[in-house]
């Protein structure tokens, strides 16, 4: 029995999975049990299936409005009626800070805190919450309760639909395909995880670390070392910069030794070519389309532009002269290596004419863009949290870089190679950022600029031809 057979068996008859649908959105949206709830997990799962099973978008989207409208009201008023017993209930009996968050969010934000925290993943569930406890207007928030649930039902409930729709022809992949597939994700979730196991060592709490250091007081050329990889403001250097940096360098100078050795594409890059060439799945063209055209280079400035104007503005010039340098930098990089190397594409655009292929720009202009975003945010994280950040630059970084073999532009070797660069600019620009004392550069309206940059990017891809 197939897989999509099993899933044929197991689903839920219609009228119950748009029960189920809502009462996700209900929970989610919960307070209290909102934070313990894996609320986008069960929803992607639950409108996939109605979307296999081909239910009308319309009833789903309907059900989870529905749902998230009713969950931020019952939150509302348990706030609104139970204002002093809510600090006494579990988990935020444990866990105070959420209620403090959620506070300050609401105090910065005001009225349009209950429109904005359906979007903001750890305060979502409690922003209702503290409204009530606030005695927020009834009628204000039920507009803005009413208002972002319109926006949110769609945002939470189509990703998983569309997915549901086209996952038959996911599952009937290519028997060769599955194979790099399988490899890739494995191979981002082991890279993912070495890194931030590595990362982890070489903190100042880290084994390695401490391990280092205590080597390097044992001789005289060992502390001269170490006070020289030091910054100036302190007596030890950032190991995990460094460690970055020298891994980086090596693997794309070996990396790019292969390259030049075969002179033209591997055989991996043949093999995978010929397996792209041959799938079929609606839409995939246009998403490869979009994704180069979002990294290119009117792409990363309509993603840089809202971030910059902000940094300029809050005076953290600094940090803007930094990333602008890297970005810079890795732009000088890739056109010399590509003129010096001068590897022949797959296919050939007009717009690509006097362009040569090895390495990804795009790929290197992506790893340090959203490297460095997530270098400059996990410092204003709290420490175990600042993962999420490399987490999250991950998944935008890999759909823009493999969109270049969907479109046949690139070889996968090419890919590996600009990813390798990209680490060695945000590696060096880290290090320098480190020589001297930064002040914070927090707080951020990160979700404001997060939704302007993506209407300039949208704006972009629509209209604007590729570069």
């Amino acid at each position: 029995m197939s897989i999509t057979d099993t899933l044929t068996q197991l689903a839920p008859s219609p009228g119950l999975l748009l029960l189920i649908i809502a009462g996700i959105a209900l929970v989610e949206s919960l307070a209290l049990v909102g934070l313990l709830v894996p609320g986008v997990v069960l929803m992607t799962a639950a409108t996939s299936l109605a979307g296999h099973h081909g239910q009308a978008v319309g009833p789903v989207l309907v059900a989870a409005f529905m749902g998230a409208v009713a969950g931020d009201s019952l939150s509302f008023f348990l706030g609104y009626t139970q204002r002093e017993r809510v600090t006494a209930m579990w988990p935020l009996s444990r866990h105070p800070e959420w209620l403090a968050r959620s506070a300050r969010f609401f105090q910065r934000h005001g009225s349009l805190s209950v429109f904005l925290g359906r979007f903001v993943g750890p305060v979502r569930p409690v922003v209702p919450l503290v409204a009530g406890m606030l005695k927020m207007s009834p009628r204000t928030f039920t507009w803005a309760n009413l208002g972002s649930a319109l926006l949110w039902a769609p945002a939470y409930v189509l990703p998983g639909y569309l997915l549901g729709r086209t996952w038959q022809q996911l599952l009937d992949l290519p028997e060769g395909l599955k194979p790099w597939l399988a490899a890739l994700g494995a191979l981002v979730v082991m890279l993912a995880l070495a890194f931030s196991w590595c990362r982890h060592l070489v903190t100042r709490d880290g084994v390695a670390y401490r391990g280092l250091a205590w080597l390097s007081r044992r001789t005289p050329l060992g502390r001269r070392i170490w006070r020289l990889l030091a910054p100036a403001h302190e007596e030890e250097p950032p190991l995990a910069s460094w460690l970055l940096l020298i891994l980086s360098l090596a693997a794309f100078s070996a990396w790019t030794l292969v390259v030049i050795h075969h002179a033209g594409p591997l055989a991996m890059d043949l093999r995978l070519a010929g397996l792209l060439d041959n799938l079929a799945l609606p839409g995939l063209d246009a998403f490869g389309e979009v994704m180069a055209r979002a990294s290119d280079l009117l792409g990363v400035i309509a993603l840089t532009l809202p971030w910059a104007a902000w940094l300029l503005w809050r005076r953290h010039r600094p940090a803007f002269w930094y990333i602008a340098g890297g970005l810079l930098g890795i732009a000088l990089l890739n056109t010399l290596l590509k003129a010096a190397i001068g590897r022949i594409r797959p296919d050939t655009p007009a717009h690509l004419a006097d362009s040569f292929s090895y390495p990804s720009a795009h790929t290197s202009t992506a790893v340090v863009l959203f490297g460095l975003a997530a270098a400059f945010a996990s410092r204003e994280l709290p420490h175990g949290r600042r993962f999420m950040a490399y987490w999250a630059a991950i998944a935008v970084i890999l759909p823009m870089a493999l969109s270049r073999l969907l479109i046949g532009v690139h070889w996968l070797s090419d890919l590996i190679g600009g990813a390798l660069l990209g680490l060695v600019v945000c590696a060096l620009v880290q290090l320098a950022w480190q020589r001297q004392p930064r002040s914070p550069l927090g707080p951020c309206p990160w979700y404001l600029l997060g939704v302007a940059s993506l209407v300039l990017v949208a704006a972009r891809t629509a209209w604007l031809p590729p570069v």
